[in-house]
């Protein structure tokens, strides 16, 4: 517990929540086109650092929501497609990622052309 508060104590005193949301703004930006361009429906779902990559066809579910066979397949896809660009999604498709205060500029970009790359392969 004491390193869990000396954490908390560090993001406080270093504005780490606040730099956590710009890079959480700054992914939605340049998600922003990719998303939009994509082959069939892909929602981000945002709140600070943790996002969700949304396969649902009638969008963003508001409560909990199955994806349908065809919509698991996509994310399965892209799953693989991603690992093979050297980015690493959670497996299921219901899993949220994370950034971290160790993820820049650099890596934001790299993910977004990697997805972008990655989408384009998947009908």
């Amino acid at each position: 517990m004491t390193a869990g508060l000396a954490t908390l104590a560090l993001l406080v005193r270093e504005s780490g929540w606040e730099r956590l949301e710009a890079r959480g703004a700054e992914l939605e930006r340049l998600l922003a086109p990719v998303l939009a361009a994509a082959p069939f429906p892909v929602h981000l779902v945002r709140v600070g650092s943790l996002f969700w990559l949304s396969f649902h066809e009638r969008g963003a579910p508001r409560t909990a929501a199955a994806l349908t066979a065809a919509e698991s397949a996509r994310f399965a896809t892209l799953f693989h497609a991603m690992l093979d660009r050297g980015i690493y999604l959670p497996p299921s498709a219901y899993e949220a990622c994370f950034l971290s205060l160790a993820h820049g500029s650099d890596e934001l970009t790299r993910f977004v052309q990697a997805l972008r790359e990655s989408l384009a392969t998947i009908a």
